[in-house]
Formats: C-alpha cells, structure tokens, sequence
C-alpha cells in the first residue's frame, strides 16, 4: 500500500482559522470504515491539537471525500461555523472540482462531454454507466480534454459537473479509457502500492466565511509516471 498520512508529515496545502484543505496521499480514507484504520481526518485532529496546543477534544468536520485509492486535495472545516456552508458548498456543486488521471487508451476525441446514467452496487462498491436512463440510475456529466501524451498513457484533465460515486472511474471505463491501477473499472494490473492513477488537482470554491475566491492547487504524488506529466 502507498505510505499514508500521519500527524506527522501531512502535506497541508491551505490553512486559516476556518478551515484546513490536505493533499491527500493515495491509500488514505478520508473518514472512518469498517477497515478500521486510521482517516485522514483522526490524523488532521492529531495534527492541530499539536500544532496549536489545544487542551480536549479537535473540532474537525468533514465535507467532501475521495476514494482510497485516489489523491488530491481534501477539505476539511475547522469551525462549527464554516462545516455547514462548505457541505452546502459542496452538496450544490458550488465548487469546480478539476482531477488529472492517467488512462491506457487515447480517448474518442481530444476533448468532449460526457453523459451516462450511474447505477451504483451497494455489494460490489461500483457503478455502472449506462448510455440512456435506467431504474434507479443517476445522471453523471463530466468535461475531459487531453492535456498530454506520454509514451503508453494519456493524461486527461477532467471537470465534474455531478457527484456521483466512482463517476470519473466509470465514465471513463465506459468509453474505453480506464485509470491504470483502477483493476476495478477495466484497467488490466494494479499499481503495486494500491494506488489509482486519479488525482484531485484543482478546487476552487468562494471561502465560506471570508467570501473570497479560494483556488488550490495538490502537487502530483512522487512516482515516475506523474513526475513525466506536464
């Protein structure tokens, strides 16, 4: 598995008095599960209490997640002021949320939208897309581009306009491009460390207190694969 975060060497990429964004290391979860390892979240608590040297318990409230197997910025609130404005901020899709993922095959075009029907399994943890509407399925639309070429893989930027679960996985598993590392959705071999190749790059979101525009970039992780991007 990829090395996680601890208190100790989080990669903190944005902090103020009302909320704290981490770029998050593939093979971290971002709230507790029934795996019962430590989250990403535990760890943020751990990290300010030392930092700041607060007596009892951390406030810390979690707004978004991403998938263990992914990196990428993860923003967590700081207040009990700040924790319902950022989940609405979410919940409405009031944040552009920008990944990079590395894919096997050259997507149809250069750039393009798209849109499927997500059906999600409970038992399996995976959806589904589906080219048309299907009983209890969700409409997924996301934005690609093709931003490089390396030697066997191609890097796609991509734009979220929904939420859904495993959404960019499946969606581009759907038009033949899956993740590498993402055995999941099509990819032929796991990376070593248990990692996708799926990173949170870019959120931009007005700051819920000081109603600001706030725009934060995650450095890729370290391997040699993103290190050739860009």
């Amino acid at each position: 598995m990829a090395q996680q975060s601890n208190s100790e060497n989080l990669q903190v990429l944005y902090e103020d008095n009302h909320l704290i964004a981490i770029n998050k290391r593939p093979g971290d979860i971002v709230q507790g599960d029934k795996t019962g390892d430590v989250p990403l979240s535990e760890w943020v608590k751990r990290y300010l209490k030392k930092k700041y040297n607060k007596p009892g318990n951390v406030f810390l409230g979690v707004t978004h997640r991403l998938d263990r197997p992914t990196s990428g910025i993860v923003v967590f609130a700081k207040t009990s002021k700040a924790l319902p404005r950022l989940n609405k901020l979410f919940a409405e899709k009031q944040a552009r949320k920008t990944y990079w993922a590395l894919v096997k095959n050259a997507p149809p075009q250069k750039e393009d939208t798209l849109t499927h029907w997500m059906k999600r399994n409970t038992k399996q943890n995976k959806s589904y897309a589906h080219p048309k509407e299907v009983i209890d399925s969700k409409k997924a639309i996301l934005d690609y581009r093709l931003i490089q070429k390396l030697d066997t893989f191609y890097l796609l930027e991509i734009n979220l306009k929904t939420g859904r679960h495993h959404q960019i996985r499946a969606q581009l598993s759907a038009i033949g491009c899956p993740i590498k590392g993402d055995l999941k959705y099509g990819f032929d071999r796991s990376n070593k460390n248990g990692s996708i190749h799926l990173h949170a790059r870019r959120l931009s979101f007005i700051h819920p207190v000081k109603k600001e525009t706030l725009t934060l970039t995650a450095p890729l992780p370290q391997d040699p694969l993103w290190n050739a991007c860009c």
